[in-house]
């Protein structure tokens, strides 16, 4: 029972830890640690500037890309009964990056006003991006494949059965994407406090959102990168290797091309990858979490995602502008629709029986 001549208002309240919690006992206690990963790290605000930018960003790629690719389709399909396996994957190739253009402008907008195009746009927009990730580098392997085989096992004189195959393969290659992309459905869209905007993104249950995560992650980096990437280090090298045993000016041309492949390959999408295993690892508790790490991590994977981006605007200039028979059909095209007053054909190189298909394609 209080007593209820005493006053609640404490000047002191050494009388009141004294009484009611032993005071006493309290100060023979080993000082509390904070556990940092018991602690919630504050989120990132990008300043507007910045988002600004990234808007621009966006249309800048949207702008390339789009053109780039049209034109690429344009001659491929202006030449389609001549076409070779290399070139039916590229044709793939471009639709995959023009589905990934074509959805830049909502980003562009999403960056700036948050998403406004409600949930189901939000997941076909997801499905798009996951579905070119995954084709547009298995359309990689498929050239690299096929180099290989016309080069190294010299299967030039097959050309309607590849093409056949490359039919096929491209139909395995949808589906495969479009299946390993299933995931992107648990991508919607919620408020965000910190941003104060509606964003469209990854959002598992949250029972079992590490194990989705982790799943989704695993078979991102194996399928998605560590796997083509061997394939395509494996068939280039042994590529390269057999065309340094040939002669002839076209071997030198088809191996900048085979360079200027990896190596776009590995500056675009390398940086993702591995940001998104070093989030991965720290969700997976396998390194040590730090607030300062998080933001790093966070940071890097929302740059690196956007080097990705850049791919779709490559391409077109590693595949097509790149190769001589391409700029060769391309100019024709354009004196045949009166856009070119002149034109000479450049002069044609004599190569050997290796390397002739190797360079007959768009590569």
């Amino acid at each position: 029972m209080t007593d209820p001549n005493r006053s609640f208002l404490l000047d002191d309240f050494s009388e009141f830890y004294s009484e009611e919690f032993n005071y006493t006992d309290l100060q023979n206690v080993t000082d509390f640690v904070v556990d940092e990963k018991t602690l919630l790290c504050s989120a990132i605000k990008m300043a507007e500037a910045i988002n600004i930018a990234f808007s621009v960003f966006y249309t800048l790629i949207f702008l390339m890309a789009i053109p780039g690719n049209l034109i690429v389709g344009w001659v491929i399909i202006s030449n389609r009964y001549s076409l070779s396996a290399s070139d039916v994957y590229l044709f793939n190739l471009m639709l995959a990056d023009t589905l990934l253009a074509l959805i830049l402008p909502f980003s562009a907008v999403s960056v700036i006003h948050g998403w406004v195009f409600g949930d189901l746009v939000c997941k076909l927009v997801c499905l798009v991006k996951e579905v070119n990730f995954y084709t547009s580098i298995l359309f990689l392997v498929c050239i690299s494949v096929d180099r290989y085989m016309v080069i190294v096992r010299a299967m030039e004189s097959k050309k309607t059965q590849r093409r056949l195959c490359s039919g096929v393969a491209c139909g395995l290659v949808w589906v495969l994407g479009l299946l390993l992309s299933l995931p992107s459905f648990y991508n919607e869209t919620f408020y965000e406090k910190v941003s104060q905007k509606t964003v469209c993104a990854e959002r598992f249950e949250t029972n079992h959102a590490d194990e989705w995560r982790l799943a989704t992650r695993v078979m991102r980096h194996l399928l998605g990168f560590l796997f083509p990437l061997v394939v395509m280090l494996v068939c280039y090298s042994i590529t390269v290797a057999r065309l340094l045993r040939t002669r002839g000016f076209q071997k030198q041309r088809a191996m900048k091309v085979i360079v200027a492949v990896v190596v776009a390959f590995l500056l675009c999408w390398t940086p993702f990858h591995v940001s998104t295993m070093a989030d991965t690892l720290l969700r997976a508790k396998v390194v040590q979490f730090s607030c300062f790490a998080r933001m790093a991590v966070d940071v890097a994977m929302f740059a690196t995602q956007n080097l990705g981006l850049l791919h779709c605007c490559v391409n077109p200039v590693l595949y097509a502008f790149v190769g001589e028979k391409f700029r060769r059909r391309f100019l024709q095209m354009l004196h045949r629709k009166g856009v070119l007053e002149r034109f000479s054909l450049s002069r044609s190189s004599r190569s050997s029986s290796l390397t002739s298909e190797a360079t007959s394609s768009f590569l």
